[in-house]
């Protein structure tokens, strides 16, 4: 009779054992689907990706910087035509005598 029990014992186990193994097996394969559906629903939101942000992002600091530098030319250039002294860079820049502003008035 102790065998009988043993016996029994033995199979629980495996079944407890084969039991884990597909519950493993059934949670991977929800997990892929989870993750595919939620890759499919964020590439129709039209989202970009952090390389493509940070490129452009990049580009605008580059682009910002070079604004600044040009209408800190621009304040010279015109400050040499009118006889005036320049002013300094950062404040040109303030002062709004960029061509866009040039423009308006």
């Amino acid at each position: 009779m102790n065998t009988g029990q043993n016996r029994i014992f033995d199979e629980l186990a495996k079944l407890m054992t084969d039991a884990a193994g597909a519950a493993q097996g059934v949670r991977r394969e929800v997990e892929t689907a989870f993750r595919a559906q939620a890759e499919r629903m964020i590439s129709s939101m039209d989202l970009v990706q952090r390389e493509e942000f940070e490129a452009v992002r990049e580009m605008a600091v580059k682009a910002r910087a070079e604004n600044e530098k040009l209408a800190a030319r621009i304040a010279e250039l015109e400050a040499k035509q009118s006889g005036k002294p320049a002013k300094p860079a950062a404040a040109a820049a303030k002062s709004g005598t960029s061509s866009r502003s040039r423009a308006k008035k």
